[in-house]
């Protein structure tokens, strides 16, 4: 029986939105097993805990075998070497993230060479979505169903006072 493919899609995800979504399922067309890592980054301040962005995505994906949620507080490399998991998912969008995402790849391939980083391009009706857009438009009273899965919608009206206060 052949190995699973598996991979990490890493992200602070605060919120998880759709053009994430979207990177996720075509990455399942390529994978048979995606991890989605909620990693905690020193340099972002994000909005929700790491607790709350795990319990958002297991709820999103609670029927879906194929997709595990973890959170780490290491290197994503070091999460993937220690899981046995050789490839990294990253999203990019047509506004300047490949200099950016190409050093994160480089950088990570000189930590543990075994790691192979696939690029996927943010679907046409997604490319503009970001996180921080999100909460913005959120904060100032934006419909933001169109940008985030109904489960995230859901949980950021839960907590419209933490968030807009």
């Amino acid at each position: 029986m052949a190995e699973k493919k598996r991979a990490i899609y890493a992200g602070s995800f605060d919120p998880f939105t759709n053009g994430h979504y979207d990177i996720l399922k075509r990455a399942l067309r390529i994978f048979d097993e995606v991890v989605i890592l909620l990693a905690i980054s020193p340099t972002k301040k994000p909005l929700f805990s790491g607790k709350q962005r795990k319990d958002m995505l297991d709820e999103l994906f609670k029927d879906n075998p194929n997709i595990k949620v973890e959170t780490c507080n290491e290197l994503v490399v070091d999460y993937a070497r220690r899981n046995n998991i050789s490839c990294l998912i990253r999203g990019l969008r047509p506004t300047g993230d490949f200099d950016s995402e190409s050093q994160i790849a480089s950088m990570n391939y000189h930590l543990f060479p075994d790691i192979e980083t696939v690029f996927l391009m943010t679907g046409g009706k997604f490319y503009f979505i970001s996180s921080t857009m999100v909460k913005e438009a959120f904060k100032w009273g934006g419909d933001i169903s169109k940008f985030v899965p109904v489960v995230v919608e859901k949980y950021l009206t839960q907590h419209k006072g933490e968030i807009c206060s």
